[in-house]
């Protein structure tokens, strides 16, 4: 084993060297420039796959309550109620642009042009986060349909509704972050005595609007990926309700396939 090691590190200290005195300006100048042109290119290349690699790889998930504990007690706060749920918000939005390279998917730039993983799934994370921004603003923040709005939560929601893939002036995550400080200040009242404007009511009402509008994005990613090699079904857009109607008729039958392209 220990021959093994040695031999292990004589061979890559070897390769080292060979790779180093490519890149003397002795050998680029013996080689001439239509080879160290192409030198610069690969090496060009393997830089940004392994750019590209290391981006493409998926953040770790974190515990909803160490992270909302950790993240009060540095403000010398106690959860209360609604409290794991906007931090929850908050650290998802914040892992969406800090993570390695970023956030992608208004890059215009290599390697990230190249990438599809990361960004595809920073479009569903930003999904989810709009939709439970919705949420917090309209109902869960709220006693009744005639009450007032929560002032941060009124910027936080277009804030995370701003085009996804702007990357000039104003850039997706400066209007992200916009939307992030106007959260953290909602939590930070939140947890305060003497801030009763600011409320988060746990109501199975609320929940159970928040879960409508997932169950619908869960149906329609389940038809895209049922979809996926095509079939023909049965028109059930009007749920066999016979005195429904639509905008423009459709066939009893319809033929679906998921355009991946």
């Amino acid at each position: 084993m220990k021959d093994f090691f040695s031999n292990l590190v004589r061979n890559t200290t070897a390769l080292i060297n060979r790779l180093i005195r490519l890149y003397h300006p002795q050998t680029l100048r013996e080689k001439g420039w239509i080879w160290a042109s192409g030198l610069g290119i690969v090496t060009l290349v393997v830089i940004l796959f392994l750019v590209g690699t290391y981006w493409s790889i998926e953040p770790d998930p974190f515990n909803v309550r160490d992270n909302t504990r950790n993240r009060l007690a540095e403000l010398n706060l106690e959860p209360v109620t609604g409290s794991y749920t906007t931090a929850t918000l908050l650290s998802v939005m914040e892992t969406l642009l800090d993570k390695p390279g970023g956030y992608l998917s208004n890059d215009v730039m290599p390697p990230s042009i190249f990438l599809d993983n990361i960004p595809n799934w920073e479009f569903g994370v930003l999904t989810q986060s709009r939709d439970l921004a919705r949420s917090l603003r309209n109902d869960m923040s709220r006693s009744q349909s005639q009450s007032l709005e929560n002032k941060d939560l009124a910027i936080t929601e277009p804030q995370f509704n701003y085009s996804n893939d702007s990357w000039i002036f104003p850039s997706t995550e400066g209007e992200y972050r916009q939307g992030i400080e106007a959260l953290q200040r909602y939590l930070t009242d939140l947890t305060q005595r003497g801030k009763e404007n600011t409320q988060f009511f746990a109501r199975a009402d609320n929940l159970r609007d928040w879960l409508a509008i997932i169950e619908k994005r869960l149906g329609s990613l389940s038809q895209r990926l049922s979809a996926s090699v095509g079939q023909e079904r049965v028109n059930t857009d009007l749920a066999g309700d016979p005195e429904a109607a639509q905008s423009t008729t459709s066939p009893d039958h319809v033929a679906v396939q998921t355009p991946w392209l």
